[in-house]
């Protein structure tokens, strides 16, 4: 008789901080549901993952289902995967944090299930080979990847039934291909189909393996899955048909077959993972092409011949796709080696800072796929949070009671950036690119005001455009088949930036300019400071770091060139939770000009559309005070913006009454749900008009405080 060996695994996972009703269905559509049925077929074997953030979240909310879980793993049915404990790209981290995120949630396993796990869950199946040697000192001795990895080996499609062994430095571990056929048929096609699979691979001598592992959300909390996966039976049907053909289809764990059957071979992986998360790596024009390339290839029958030679990007150009997300991956570094350095000069690192140190390292912030990823501020915020809870957590430990400044490739692209950091506030300049402030963390609550995303092109979004413009169409109802929207006429939302948003950015703007262009960034940008080089120079003074940043730059108008000296200093010092910046704006030609100048700062709290999330102006009723709201403070010296959720009130004031321009910063991004507008910052404007004879100056101040929060961010 030909058989087939089968192992079944599942991942589940929550990013840290995502709101609590997304666990408690996550858990009432998909995990509960699915061990209920499950433990129904005791024939049936299957391996789970949970991330230690999940399982902390069962600990406090469903204890029962860890007490389910426990009595299966008894019974032998559910083998326990272990990983990183938060879900952290492992390649991505340092060496010494990746060691404790596998360690903690095999402890954490051990302690929960009385066994420490043979195997773990590799984060988004992103493989580069020297994590081998980190799984392997962890004691964990199989993984499992995507067999499209293997075909990039140059595997061919009829040696993917097994493991294989791979090793760094001497470490081995055995590596399992999962089967894309399975991850396809599981659950989206008929359970024959799953079968007919299966009976086309077994052979008479039994030594095959056939893999399947995916996420867990795919059993319910995918759209539409829960209907189809238990109330129209299907995962019912699969579990029953298998447990039927047990005689020919033999289940086993993922341990089992490394004990009973030998490896097929050994392996070296490229640098990959899944598929479709390569394509998204791509740069928006090359993602465009591989796509058109696949569909060529498809289209003439080459497909599954040129498949293994059709590979998209590389993980790590998602920090190189998205600036944003390479300032996460550095500031995590940054802390995590700033608390390496205090411990090894023997100083104890209480256990609530190196959490969240780890904390932060949870994977779904760091890019953007068919996900929201890292356009969805309630993932970035968390990952701020906890980074810049550390650091308050490592001040103390190094008794900080001075501002610093250092000037430093911070995110590595061969440039310095200043880092001025006191205990109440972290201010991070870019010279650069225009001398632009892209992070400012106020300590007492964790919160860096300059967490936002940028207005990107992404290559989704000409399907958007692209059904704005069908003729006999209204809005985007034509895209409703192909992904859906959230909200109708979206594309009139759909802005792409020609520069990275954050505070201290230095406009020209023509004389023709109004709000809506500004918006739209379809103005008339008349300087050339933007995002262009600025000289800088640092001193401390009586305990003040004040950075100097200059530019001789010009203005075009009427195909003419003026040139100008823009100076800007800015002025820092400990105990103030403030910063004092300085705008001097020299003429550098004979003749008098006419300018319009204006200063752009960006404000990244957590909801635009909140009542108790709003602009005020001291002594003016603000008619749209909400801070998704567009329009103007006419004649104004301070405008406030306040977010009662995180307790924080932020102050942009002048030293000079002028116009405020204000509206919101929302991406335009894709979930599973389809096209959706997202809030990442209230962009606040003050702007004069004004003939320059030599010179002209302006004192500003960015002041934040804290207010009585009325509860945990919801």
């Amino acid at each position: 008789m030909k058989t087939i060996n089968l192992v079944l695994g599942t991942h589940n996972h929550q990013p840290v901080g995502n709101f609590e009703f997304v666990f408690s269905h996550a858990c009432e559509f998909s995990y509960q549901p699915f061990l209920d049925l499950l433990e129904q077929f005791p024939k049936i074997k299957f391996a789970q993952h949970y991330s230690g953030v999940l399982l902390e979240w069962f600990q406090r909310n469903r204890p029962e289902l860890l007490s389910q879980l426990r009595r299966m793993v008894r019974n032998g049915q559910i083998e326990i995967m272990g990983g990183a404990y938060y879900e952290a790209i492992l390649a991505v981290i340092p060496d010494h944090d990746r060691k404790e995120q596998l360690q903690r949630l095999s402890n954490t396993i051990r302690r929960q299930f009385g066994t420490p796990p043979a195997g773990m869950w590799l984060a988004e199946r992103v493989w580069e080979q020297h994590v081998t040697k980190s799984i392997a000192e962890a004691g964990l001795r199989y993984t499992i990847v995507d067999d499209t990895h293997f075909k990039y080996a140059g595997v061919d499609e009829h040696d993917l039934l097994g493991y294989y062994l791979t090793e760094e430095q001497g470490k081995s571990v055995c590596v399992f291909p999962v089967s894309k056929v399975l991850r396809y048929t599981i659950p989206f096609q008929s359970v024959n189909a799953t079968i007919e699979y299966l009976r086309s691979v077994a052979t008479e001598d039994g030594h095959r393996i056939a893999v399947f592992a995916d996420d867990g959300e795919k059993f319910g909390v995918w759209p539409k899955t829960f209907d189809h996966v238990y109330k129209s039976g299907w995962l019912k049907d699969l579990f029953q048909t298998l447990s039927e053909n047990s005689e020919w289809i033999r289940i086993l764990h993922y341990h089992e077959a490394i004990e009973k059957l030998p490896p097929a071979g050994r392996i070296y992986l490229p640098n990959a993972s899944y598929a479709e998360m390569m394509h998204w790596a791509l740069p928006v024009r090359y993602g465009v092409l591989y796509e058109e390339f696949e569909e060529y290839v498809k289209e003439h029958g080459h497909l599954q011949k040129f498949e293994p030679l059709v590979k998209g990007g590389f993980w790590r150009s998602f920090f190189v796709k998205y600036p944003e997300a390479n300032n996460i991956h550095k500031k995590m570094t940054r802390v995590s080696e700033r608390a390496q350095s205090v411990q090894k000069r023997g100083k104890k690192i209480p256990d609530t800072t190196m959490n969240r140190i780890l904390a932060s390292q949870c994977n779904d912030a760091y890019w953007h796929g068919v996900f929201g990823g890292l356009y969805l501020p309630v993932l970035r915020y968390p990952v701020y949070h906890n980074l810049i809870g550390a650091e308050s957590g490592l001040d103390r430990i190094e008794k900080k009671t001075k501002a610093t400044v250092e000037a430093c490739d911070f995110d590595c692209d061969g440039h310095h950036e200043i880092l001025v950091e006191t205990p109440e506030l972290n201010c991070y300049l870019k010279p650069d690119l225009g001398g632009f402030m892209f992070e400012f963390d106020f300590k007492s609550i964790s919160l860096n005001l300059l967490d936002i995303v940028s207005r990107r092109k992404e290559s989704y979004h000409e399907k958007l455009a692209a059904a704005a413009r069908e003729p006999g169409r209204e809005g985007i109802s034509s895209i409703h088949d192909l992904v859906g929207v959230k909200e109708p006429e979206l594309e009139q939302y759909l802005v792409h930036d020609w520069y990275r948003h954050g505070s201290l950015i230095d406009h020209f703007f023509g004389p023709q300019t109004i709000l809506d262009d500004v918006w739209r960034c379809k103005y008339d940008e008349e300087g050339d400071f933007v995002n262009q080089p600025y000289a800088w120079k640092t001193e401390r003074k009586r305990g003040a770091i004040t950075v100097a940043l200059s530019r001789d730059g010009a203005i075009r108008r009427n195909g003419r060139s003026h040139r100008l000296r823009v100076r800007k200093t800015v002025r820092i010092e400990a105990g103030e939770s403030c910063i004092h910046v300085e705008y001097r704006i020299e003429n550098r030609e004979e003749n008098p000009i006419d300018l319009w100048f204006g200063v752009e700062f960006n404000v990244g709290l957590q909801a635009g559309n909140m009542p108790d999330r709003y602009y005020y102006v001291p002594g003016l009723v603000v008619e749209e005070p909400q801070l998704s709201s567009k329009g103007e403070f006419v004649e104004t010296s301070v405008v406030g913006l306040r977010d009662e959720w995180l307790g924080a009130d932020v102050q942009i004031g002048v030293g000079t009454p002028t116009t405020f321009w204000r509206f919101p910063l929302e991406t335009i991004s894709m979930s599973e749900a389809g096209f959706e507008r997202i809030f990442q910052s209230s962009v606040v404007i003050p702007h004069w008009k004004f003939q320059l004879d030599q010179e002209w100056r302006c004192a500003m101040t960015h002041r934040l405080s804290v207010l009585k929060k009325k509860g945990k961010q919801s």
